[in-house]
């Protein structure tokens, strides 16, 4: 907990303002007992029904100002505690889209959506619980102590002979239930990765009608949390209990010592109820500090695990603003590259060498895990090489500033992604001041201005989550257009038109290279159609570059690329 403390410093006051005021409800709660034994021995002991009634007045007085204090401690615990929850997660969304492909393909996007939410909520539930009973519950223990001991001091040595035997109890069993919380939020993310798992691909799995596989792979994912969490609360649940029979221990001692005390003439009554009701403030008082600490427990286990997330490195920057870009320099240069990801031993590219100058149309072919998207994604520094350079306009792409170079590069990637809004928003990403003639100029190039227009609200027509009342080649095109839209200098389209027809995806490469003019454009493809007219195609495979040149020199010389060609075709139409 102590690491997200930060984010609690705007909430000073309120982490003050509430511990005071239930230090003062525990002050009034503290004086009640003394009250009680004056309406005994004074009051219903001598007949005094005045007495009774006044003190009875200040009971009930004192019960207000209790409650008055409850009241406000509990609405600046909640500010206090939905401002902490806020802050963590604003920060921790912050984070997560800074950190680099590479992290977050590590700890999974399951795992950092239960971390947000979950995760976030067992800590903010525990500060809350923190600031309304951290200080209340040991000041009643304390403070009953030594009221006990103004009362008599011979009784009260029974409260220190349970107090250190209930502290041991409550340190044994947090100590036993801490793991079982972080163990349960580890199987909290197997099921948000599950439930991922079935919602994404729900159409694949009512294809091969998996449902019943399904359901018991998520029975038995949830039956493991069931066990996991009943193994917790067992441990938990003896906490109360335990805590219960030591201190009704006590209160039999008081009761046993006491009356020996008020046979000899030492003690009333009322004072022995007054000690006995000590005991019961510091039973009740221990209770909820055991519940503190069953909720402080999980909230440390969870904010260890958000503070994980904290820890993870962002997307590094190096900007050198004293580098600059240089004129008579290839677009792009790539200077024996090569790249492995996270955890794998395998290098995804090798050695990887090549430069493309300013407007060129760049294919990039090669067969499934050849490392085709994998070099893409150096370009826009989604990853970083493990070795050699990459230079955009004779300057390291390493030097750029993040949104810099991201304006540079407009990128369509494999899968394409829409958002919940209307054509109109999902086109402005990159350019929020583009007119809508910028819009429907890149709607026509890539063909998506026929079906735009034929709505009926065009540009404003609504777009559901992630494109779903589009079909797959109408939301590529919209993608497309959309990395159009703010004229980048560089454009790559990922295997972008794969939902395309073959007429369509014509069009689309003729528009492309008729109207973009000095844009570099590069098209991955697994397809020879669509690289076989660029000015340079890079053959990969395994990680290597197998051959670089046009497509007829490539036919003759390099013996990858032409048996992509011919499976793809017969002998006269591949060459």
């Amino acid at each position: 907990m102590l690491k997200l403390a930060r984010f609690l410093s705007a909430y000073k006051k309120e982490c003050v303002i509430g511990p005071l005021f239930k230090f003062l409800e525990a002050c009034f709660e503290l004086i009640v007992p003394l009250i009680t034994a004056v309406i005994i021995d004074k009051g219903i002991k001598t007949g005094d029904t005045a007495c009774i009634a006044r003190m009875g007045a200040v009971m009930v007085g004192l019960g207000v100002l209790g409650l008055a204090c409850s009241l406000t401690a509990q609405y600046f615990a909640a500010k206090a505690a939905m401002g902490f929850g806020t802050e963590v997660r604003a920060a921790l969304f912050r984070h997560i889209s800074k950190l680099s492909y590479s992290e977050i393909d590590d700890i999974g996007m399951p795992t950092l959506i239960t971390r947000l939410t979950e995760d976030v909520n067992q800590a903010q539930a525990g500060v809350n619980r923190l600031i309304r009973l951290f200080l209340r519950s040991p000041f009643i223990v304390v403070g009953a102590l030594i009221m006990a001991f103004t009362v008599d001091t011979e009784t009260a040595f029974v409260f220190l002979a349970a107090t250190p035997v209930i502290g041991i109890v409550i340190w044994f069993i947090t100590a036993k239930v801490l793991p079982c919380y972080k163990t349960i939020q580890a199987v909290l993310d197997r099921v948000s990765l599950l439930t991922r798992e079935n919602l994404t691909g729900v159409r694949v799995i009512r294809a091969f009608s998996k449902q019943s596989f399904e359901r018991q792979r998520f029975s038995e994912t949830c039956g493991d949390l069931c066990e996991k969490q009943r193994s917790a609360g067992q441990i938990a649940a003896l906490l109360n209990p335990a805590t219960s029979v030591i201190v009704n221990a006590a209160v039999i001692g008081i009761v046993f010592v006491g009356g020996l005390q008020v046979d000899a003439g030492r003690l009333s009554q009322g004072e022995v109820i007054a000690l006995v009701n000590y005991m019961t403030q510091i039973l009740i008082a221990l209770i909820a500090f055991a519940d503190l600490i069953v909720i402080t427990t999980k909230a440390a286990a969870s904010a260890e695990r958000v503070a994980e997330v904290f820890a993870l490195p962002t997307e590094p920057d190096e900007t050198d603003k004293t580098e600059t870009t240089k004129t008579g320099y290839p677009r792009l240069v790539f200077d024996d590259v090569s790249f492995a990801y996270k955890h794998s031993d395998v290098p995804a590219l090798r050695d990887v060498s090549f430069s493309v100058p300013a407007g060129s149309t760049v294919g990039v072919i090669g067969g499934t895990g050849s490392g085709k998207s994998t070099l893409i994604n150096l370009i826009a520094r989604f990853y970083r090489p493990i070795k050699g350079k990459i230079t955009l306009d004779g300057k390291d792409v390493r030097k750029y500033e993040t949104e810099e170079l991201r304006r540079k590069i407009g990128i369509v990637p494999q899968k394409a992604a829409l958002f919940k809004g209307t054509v109109r928003d999902n086109l402005t990403w990159r350019d929020k001041n583009a007119t809508d003639d910028d819009l429907w100029t890149a709607l026509s190039i890539a063909q998506g201005d026929s079906f735009i227009r034929s709505r009926k609200d065009g540009l404003d027509a609504v777009i559901e989550q992630n494109g779903r009342n589009l079909s797959g080649g109408q939301k590529q095109r919209l993608t497309i257009a959309r990395a159009l839209v703010g004229k980048p200098e560089i454009l790559i389209l990922d295997d972008s038109a794969s939902a395309l027809d073959y007429a369509t995806d014509a069009r689309l490469r003729k528009a492309v290279r008729g109207e973009t003019k000095d844009m570099t454009v590069f098209i991955v493809s697994q397809r020879v159609a669509a690289v076989r007219n660029s000015d340079l195609i890079l053959v990969l495979d395994d990680g290597r570059i197998a051959g670089i040149g046009k497509h007829e020199d490539l036919f003759e010389n390099c013996p990858v690329y032409r048996d992509i060609c011919l499976s793809q075709s017969n002998d006269k139409e591949a060459a």
